[in-house]
């Protein structure tokens, strides 16, 4: 079976179209999964500014000073004397 002109330039035609259509399609995928990817960053930044400000007031809250002035004013907690202080050596 002989294929004549008008055939395979029917073809060649359908397939450059598909191609285009291809090519159109990916760059809107393209396009679409970018603009994703930019939120993404957008939301990575602001969380990774909130990670600091959390470790900022975590370090605040976990003074040394902090925990004492809560274990003596609140929990009423006292030094004991120095004579009443035993370490115990594993």
């Amino acid at each position: 079976m002989k294929l004549n002109g008008t055939f395979l330039a029917l073809l060649l035609a359908a397939s450059v179209i598909g191609s285009a259509l291809g090519v159109v399609y990916a760059k809107h995928t393209s396009r679409k999964l970018f603009v994703e990817l930019q939120t993404l960053e957008k939301i990575r930044d602001e969380m990774e500014v909130e990670w600091g400000q959390l470790q900022l007031e975590q370090s605040t809250w976990g003074t040394h000073a902090r925990v004492e002035g809560i274990a003596r004013e609140q929990l009423e907690m006292v030094m004991p004397p120095v004579d009443a202080v035993v370490i115990v050596k594993p």
